[in-house]
């Protein structure tokens, strides 16, 4: 089986081929921390930690550069109004999104895979210097400007004609280039502002020449992919392509573009104005942030997205119903206890503990364009099966060890607070409930809590059962159900749970 993505670029699917296998090499345009992160860049990068996942999965060694954009007008702004230090505003910004990845269960990138634009400036002053002796850039009074008339293809990865990109194109007041769709490669700097220096006089890298430099001073001339969110196509990832391909040595400079899809927030494009914006450091603290990950590996990376309260709040239902199943192989892998007979729902080679077509399907989805809906329903089919493994522990175990393997490539991977049986509660009035629906037939006198009286019935019950009083079982459930609690009888005993 082989990896296919879609490549922007080409506008097809195409098979995944390293320039040098086993090693990968990625550039993912990362946070300009100017502004809390909110939940559409939290789509954009669980996509590619979960690429960076499955590509490690086929034995590939991948070097991931996710750069940080430390510098720009937004946050030079925020310090010259607030009279605070650009580079603290940038980093409590950094600071907060770098703690949303680790709640999400985000890779950490490498050392050396986090640049910065400003620890790159001579990096970036050089390849300037390259353009411009070659007459593709140009010296004008607020800055250096990149010639896009003299870049034929121009326009080809976001598929725009250059004459429509031209009709639509204007010069701001301050701006002094030759011509409307001209880009800043530096930006003189003006009174109070951060500045660097430069053969052309102080100032800072223009944004898109940042990753041009970054990536090639990390990952070479050329590269296997380069992503981002779908919004960067243009103008970001076009100019990068216009700026580096005149003077690298091969082309194109990465082979595949690759695009997260666009994130609505109940069915509107994020804004403050709207009142659906919210940081995603406070989403996280409404909400688990594995149950996020599950939403988001519902649809296809690339495609428009509407966030909905109500859509997470099924994902949450679904989390718990994943960890229920998982707990439920985990107590079947420890049991003493061996039951010789299976139910249908189990094949001859899982009885075995083969689960290669399970690993097989998943594998096939993720294949097809890290088809991560079609890869989640099989997990979700899976471990619906786990009770089918109780008196089987030896296949119980191996059951839950796949299914733990597929669910971390996924990002969702078990942790030991998986194990733990949820908090629940009771209603206020439960005792008073429960001896009203029992009227004396258990003695509930000594009893000084409410989960020591539904032990106090589930025992009763279980008498009841031994001796093949069904209908005496039946009420005694009856009468915890309507007081708000559910019973699972299993061969290993009876469990219960506040009813939903």
């Amino acid at each position: 089986m082989s990896l296919k993505l879609y490549n922007t670029r080409t506008r097809s699917v195409e098979p995944f081929e390293p320039l040098a296998p086993p090693s990968v090499t990625i550039y993912v345009c990362g946070l300009t921390p100017s502004a809390e992160a909110h939940v559409g860049h939290a789509r954009t990068y669980l996509f590619f930690d979960v690429l960076r996942r499955f590509l490690a999965h086929k034995g590939y060694a991948v070097r991931y550069v996710q750069n940080v954009t430390d510098i720009d007008d937004r946050s030079i702004a925020e310090a010259l109004a607030s009279g605070r230090d650009w580079r603290t505003i940038v980093g409590n910004y950094y600071a907060s999104f770098k703690a949303s990845m680790e709640k999400l269960g985000v890779l950490p990138l490498d050392p050396g895979c986090e640049p910065r634009a400003t620890e790159y400036v001579p990096q970036i002053v050089h390849m300037i210097e390259a353009l411009i002796e070659r007459g593709h850039a140009y010296v004008a009074k607020d800055g250096v400007y990149y010639r896009v008339s003299h870049f034929q293809d121009y326009g080809k990865l976001a598929n725009r004609n250059i004459g429509e990109l031209e009709a639509g194109a204007r010069i701001e007041v301050d701006e002094f280039k030759e011509d409307p769709l001209d880009f800043a490669l530096w930006k003189f700097a003006k009174p109070g502002e951060p500045s660097w220096e430069s053969p052309w006089g102080a100032g800072r890298p223009g944004w898109h020449i940042e990753c041009s430099a970054m990536a090639r001073e990390l990952l070479g001339d050329q590269f296997d992919l380069h992503g981002g969110g779908a919004d960067l196509i243009f103008p970001h990832h076009e100019n990068e392509i216009a700026q580096s391909e005149p003077i690298i040595r091969k082309h194109p400079m990465a082979i595949f573009w690759s695009h997260g899809g666009v994130l609505l927030s109940e069915g509107r494009k994020m804004s403050k104005s709207f009142g659906n914006y919210e940081p995603l450091h406070q989403l996280l603290e409404r909400h688990d942030p594995q149950a996020i990950r599950l939403l988001f590996l519902q649809t296809g990376y690339s495609k428009v997205m509407n966030f909905r309260e109500d859509a997470l709040a099924a994902a949450h239902a679904t989390q718990q119903t994943l960890r229920q199943n998982y707990r439920l192989l985990n107590r079947f892998a420890t049991s003493s206890q061996e039951q010789p007979d299976w139910p249908a729902t189990v094949s001859d080679k899982m009885r075995n503990g083969d689960f290669h077509d399970f690993s097989d399907a998943v594998e096939t989805a993720l294949d097809d364009d890290v088809n991560t809906a079609s890869a989640l329903r099989e997990v979700l089919s899976f471990a619906a099966l786990a009770p089918a493994f109780e008196g089987h522990p030896k296949a119980a175990a191996a059951a839950r060890d796949v299914l733990a393997y597929w669910l971390s490539i996924l990002g969702i991977a078990p942790s030991e607070q998986w194990l733990v049986e949820p908090v629940v509660e009771l209603p206020d009035d439960f005792l008073d409930c429960l001896k009203k629906q029992l009227n004396g037939s258990v003695p509930l006198g000594s009893v000084s809590s409410a989960h020591e009286a539904i032990e106090k019935v589930i025992e009763v019950r279980q008498k009841a059962r031994t001796e093949r009083r069904w209908s005496e079982s039946d009420r005694l459930r009856d009468a915890l159900a309507h007081c708000g609690v559910a019973l699972e009888d299993t061969r290993e005993g009876t469990t219960w749970t506040v009813a939903g």
